[in-house]
């Protein structure tokens, strides 16, 4: 089968090692994966592997009644942290206090989280301490949705959860340079394996399945008693800290479970 792997263009060139994981992933099951540009037209394809924060593209694709893996509905949540957080609170699962502002007017204490709803990677988002520099990111991002999230003290650590459809397929720890309160490893953070308990397991699991996702990342605030706090689902999510804390090509897996539903959409045709 002839599949799509579609980008935003600045990515293509970041990502090119999972990208060429994938592709050869990819022909062990007799499928060919092309790069597309997510601003190029789309072509036909029996498959789309869409990594891309493009939620109106997504569902145009989707409405071509092409397979989408993940589909639109995922894009659409994960690239809305307001949507993402209400859903898991939905769900009964214990989040980071949230909630949507317009004004510095709205924000009751000091140091508080703001965040742009589709921001990514570490962008979009600052610890503010003063009414001052609230007030600086409100008109920075005055076109934008924002969210204020109480700011709790986790020593710049988190957990980043990958799921491959209802499967864990790992997690890892991820704690911030010194200094920052974002735990990116993208900003210089450092990774470690992190093994998941019965408890976590069964609340990232309810998430997938609530979602119909295929491959997302899930972000929780770590706290210092190893109490968690659902904070993000990343759609679509990197690799880099999942292969540096295993050193397993998590394209292989992917790949697998991605033919696995085309054979069974296949199956149910016949």
């Amino acid at each position: 089968m002839k599949g799509l792997l579609i980008y935003e263009k600045a990515e293509i060139e970041r990502n090119q090692n999972f990208i060429d994981r994938l592709i050869n992933a990819a022909k062990t099951h007799d499928h060919i994966l092309s790069i597309v540009d997510d601003q190029d037209p789309i072509p036909d394809a029996d498959f789309i592997f869409f990594r891309t924060r493009n939620p109106g593209l997504a569902k145009e694709l989707e409405q071509r009644n092409i397979p989408m893996f993940n589909r639109a509905e995922v894009n659409v949540v994960a690239n809305d942290k307001l949507k993402a957080i209400q859903l898991v609170q939905l769900l009964g699962i214990a989040t980071v206090p949230t909630k949507k502002i317009a004004t510095v007017s709205e924000i009751t204490e000091y140091p508080i989280v703001l965040k742009t709803i589709g921001g990514h990677g570490g962008k979009q988002v600052e610890l503010v301490h003063t009414e001052k520099e609230a007030t600086s990111f409100l008109n920075t991002f005055s076109e934008c949705t924002i969210i204020a999230q109480q700011y709790i003290e986790t020593n710049a650590t988190d957990v980043r959860v990958f799921m491959l459809g209802k499967e864990v397929l790992g997690a890892v720890k991820r704690t911030g340079p010194k200094d920052s309160f974002k735990s990116n490893f993208t900003l210089g953070g450092t990774v470690e394996k992190y093994t998941l308990n019965s408890h976590q397991i069964a609340a990232v699991e309810k998430i997938a399945k609530a979602l119909k996702s295929d491959y997302i990342g899930i972000d929780f605030l770590l706290l210092p008693d190893e109490s968690w706090l659902f904070n993000e689902i990343e759609d679509p999510v990197g690799a880099r800290s999942y292969f540096e804390t295993t050193k397993k090509n998590i394209a292989e897996p992917i790949m697998e479970y991605i033919n696995n539903k085309l054979t069974k959409n296949e199956r149910d045709e016949i």
